[in-house]
């Protein structure tokens, strides 16, 4: 008996429509959402491309419902699985997708099934399996994982993958293709679709979700009408000309609080967790009468903390949250009238993102205000609301073929019914990422799930899968089976230690790197707090209240984003204007004093011309390179430029980098503007990666990307049946790993696959071989400088910043700005005395 035939017998409301629920909540249905209900009922996939808050889940969840409610049919498992990207999510998409069931799906019921999930609840939906199920791909793969997956999973009719942009360029991306081909095997009819926020490369994301077969296929739905947008600066109170970056706008802290006291509600965005920790201090300092109207969230928090903070969003109990990327994602706070971005959001994608966590509804218009923490960032704000308007969001790529994923995938696979090579290797090539997969890779991967390789053959915990009797591989182990399932996933967790009250209450998270340079009595922030280290022990940080001191910030890893490239190229066309004499924008007319003295002294530079600064010091010969790529590409092109110019002659170089630009210092002279041409002439690209891995410490880099390949594989476990180990067990098993394959087995594709990752992932190998052809077709602008720039100046400081001296650092810059200040504003007359001077000696 089907559910349409249930509920009408029990006198029940009939199934409505789509539309007719949403007219029945006040709503008139948008175009875009009947174009995707249009599309699922005639059993088409596809993706939602829509803004933040724009109805994006009803669309989709309303349409799956009126297609596949009233034809349901009892089954043993869920119908409808919900995909979500982070646990946090669960639940309030819960709450979302649960309003139309009793209209839409009479008797059905929604679950969630996420890591943080209690036992008691998982027990109930064992024996009585909800029809909708929201989850995250790691729970998704524990599914998969069960020995009954076959029965349970064949009645899914539909899969929804949520914020599908924040999962496609990673692993845990990967991880989602290689399900939904499993689930497809059991139910080739199966719906997929997905839905994304801000991506510029819709049919290449679709394709990835859907596969090379179905994607021919596939339905792109854009919401035609983009939501209202206010990108607006809040402008620093005083305009400095020598501008560096870490301090994290000390300056600004009374406007923002000004603005906040404005509105009802608000987030303030940080880009790292340490910053977050600082503004909330900030801001209570400010505004004592604020303690319990203003709130802290972040990663590192815990979830309970995080809950609350939520909860509190959402009743309008809190004025302001001073926040991470932890809220960049899908809950929907409608109460929140603005965004403030604390420093540059560094991405078009990661601004729209958060400016739609405000105005979060259909229609409503979000503002987003973009606060500069220093001078420079000024011109990045600017140059943000341009590329919005211009529609320049930066695309993410899939990855491509990443064998470890694939290696976790077989031990799944295994547990979860078992597998014949032949049928399950035409499955795992109807994904994306690894269509092109050749046999022999299959086949490395096959052997080193059976036996660990030739180098791990003799080990019996590294023989994980076998074939049985019947030719179908199996786990035979049982404590195997249940290590897996303990550390299934593609996230490898930073080595972290939990902070606790002596008194024993859990405050979240604080990385081993920072923790390990504490000492007992020393103060530091964290979670809105000021506390005092009292020990470090069996990885916990034991803590007490404190007060007085200077405390310091923990530095979590990650803390410093590149620039994107579509960022950095609305920059330089910026700063070209600038050059032009065009100055339009509040932004660039409070920035007229840097870059008229910036022009004076050197040039600006622009997308035709790349700028080259000389200076000579008591310290040596400086270069200051500007190709505006990102730190990540110049921490790169430093590197090799260094190297290169040691191969014509021994010398020694420090270096420092930021977002626009690098420099190299040498003791001994060098002609740069003889010898560049000759350096930075690009290669092919096989020669500049041989040539980067030369000039970089390339091994070390490999060994710590290849702790989480041997994670992902399976060769180093974090959780036993009944132990879990430590960061630093991990580190040196991993360790251990590298060294014997090195060894005893150099072919390892697990080896190669560090290294590959380290070029395209860390070296962003592809964007610098694209900066250097670009630098190559650029007019080059070499300066003689008498004294640093506002342009060098911040890279003068990262410099600093690595060197120890019995000063602190503040000081010693206040000193260097005291001097450039008072060079900048000297007469014209006794700089053209000084410069004729200078000509004649």
């Amino acid at each position: 008996m089907t559910r349409r035939r249930s509920a009408q017998a029990a006198g029940g409301s009939p199934f409505a429509s789509a539309e007719g629920w949403m007219r029945a909540q006040g709503w008139t249905p948008l175009a875009f959402q009947r174009e995707t209900w249009a599309a699922i009922e005639a059993g088409r996939s596809g993706l939602v491309h829509a803004s933040t808050g724009a109805g994006k889940t009803y669309a989709v969840w309303l349409g799956l419902l009126q297609r596949h409610a009233p034809a349901f049919s009892a089954t043993v498992g869920p119908r409808l699985l919900w995909i979500t990207p982070l646990r946090a999510l669960a639940s309030d998409t819960a709450v979302a997708l649960q309003a139309p069931l009793a209209s839409l799906a009479p008797g059905w019921r929604l679950g969630v099934r996420t890591g943080d999930t209690p036992d008691a609840e998982r027990a109930a939906q064992q024996r009585r399996w909800p029809q909708g199920l929201v989850t995250t791909p790691e729970s998704l793969s524990l599914l998969i994982a069960r020995a009954d997956a076959p029965a349970l999973l064949a009645g899914v009719a539909a899969v929804v993958v949520d914020e599908w942009h924040e999962l496609l360029s990673s692993k845990r991306g990967v991880q989602v293709q290689l399900a939904l081909a499993r689930l497809r095997g059991w139910q080739p009819a199966l719906q997929i679709w997905g839905m994304s926020a801000t991506l510029a490369n819709l049919e290449e994301a679709a394709a990835a979700l859907l596969g090379p077969v179905h994607a021919p296929g596939a339905v792109l739905v854009r919401a035609g009408q983009p939501k209202p947008l206010v990108i607006d600066t809040l402008l620093p109170p005083r305009m400095e000309r020598f501008p560096w970056a870490g301090h994290l706008g000390q300056g600004m802290v009374p406007a923002v609080a000004a603005e906040i006291d404005a509105c009802r509600s608000a987030l303030l965005f940080t880009n790292t967790r340490s910053q977050a920790e600082w503004w909330y201090q900030a801001l209570l300092a400010v505004r004592p009468d604020w303690a319990g109207q203003i709130a802290l969230h972040h990663g590192s928090l815990d979830p309970q903390v995080r809950r609350w903070v939520e909860q509190g969003l959402k009743d309008g109990t809190l004025r302001a949250v001073v926040c991470t990327s932890s809220l960049d994602l899908g809950v929907d706070f409608a109460p929140v009238e603005r965004v403030l971005q604390i420093g540059s959001p560094k991405g078009v994608a990661r601004l729209l993102q958060r400016a739609g966590r405000s105005g979060h509804g259909p229609g409503q218009p979000s503002r987003v205000t973009l606060v500069p923490t220093h001078a420079l960032e000024l011109i990045e704000a600017a140059a943000a609301r341009d590329a919005v308007q211009a529609g320049c969001i930066e695309p993410r790529h899939p990855l491509q073929a990443p064998l470890d994923v694939l290696v976790q995938h077989l031990v799944t696979v295994a547990l979860g019914g078992g597998f014949r090579p032949e049928s399950l290797l035409a499955q795992v090539r109807t994904t994306h990422a690894y269509a092109g997969l050749s046999d022999e890779d299959w086949r490395w991967c096959l052997d080193f799930v059976r036996h660990g390789g030739p180098s791990l053959q003799a080990y019996p915990e590294y023989r994980r899968v076998q074939p049985d009797e019947a030719g179908v591989w199996r786990v035979p182990d049982g404590r195997q089976a249940r290590r897996h399932r303990l550390n299934i996933g593609t996230i490898v967790a930073d080595a972290q230690l939990e902070v606790r009250f002596l008194q024993g209450a859990r405050l979240g998270l604080v990385e081993e790197g920072f923790a390990a340079r504490l000492r007992p009595g020393d103060r530091f922030l964290f979670a809105g707090r000021t506390l005092e280290l009292v020990r470090l022990r069996d990885l916990t940080v034991w803590v007490r209240d404190a007060r007085g001191q200077q405390p310091r910030v923990p530095r979590w890893q990650g803390g410093r984003m590149s620039l994107s490239t579509a960022l950095a190229d609305a920059v330089l066309a910026r700063l070209a204007a600038a050059a032009r004499g065009e100055l339009d924008g509040p932004e660039l007319a409070a920035l007229h004093p840097l870059l008229a003295l910036q022009a004076r002294w050197s040039c600006l530079p622009t997308p035709e011309r790349l700028l080259i600064e000389v200076l000579h010091d008591r310290e040596g010969c400086h270069l200051f390179l500007y190709p505006f790529a990102g730190r990540d590409v110049h921490l790169g092109l430093a590197g090799w430029l260094a190297w290169r110019a040691a191969q014509a002659q021994p010398r020694t170089f420090s270096m420092a980098v930021n977002d626009y630009g690098l420099t190299l210092l040498s003791v001994q002279p060098v002609d740069w503007a003889a010898e560049l041409p000759r350096w930075l002439q690009p290669p092919d690209l096989d020669t500049l990666t041989a040539e980067l891995l030369a000039s970089l410490n390339a091994t070390e880099l490999a060994q710590r990307r290849f702790r989480e390949i041997a994670r992902v594989a399976g060769l180093v476990v974090q959780a036993q049946p009944g132990e879990r180990r430590s960061p630093r067990q991990l580190q040196a098993s991993a360790a251990l790993f590298w060294d014997v394959l090195a060894r005893h087995d150099p072919a390892n594709r697990l080896l190669h696959q560090a290294r590959a990752e380290v070029l395209a992932q860390e070296l962003e190998i592809q964007r610098l071989y694209a900066t250097l052809r670009r630098m190559a077709g650029q007019t080059w602008q070499v300066q003689a400088l008498r004294r640093p720039t506002p342009l060098a100046f911040p890279l003068l400081v990262e410099r600093l910043r690595e060197r120890v001296s019995s000063e602190t650092l503040s000081a010693r810059l206040q000193r260097l700005v005291a001097q450039l200040e008072r060079a900048a504003d000297a007469p014209v007359s006794r700089r053209r005395r000084a410069a004729a001077r200078g000509a004649a000696a």
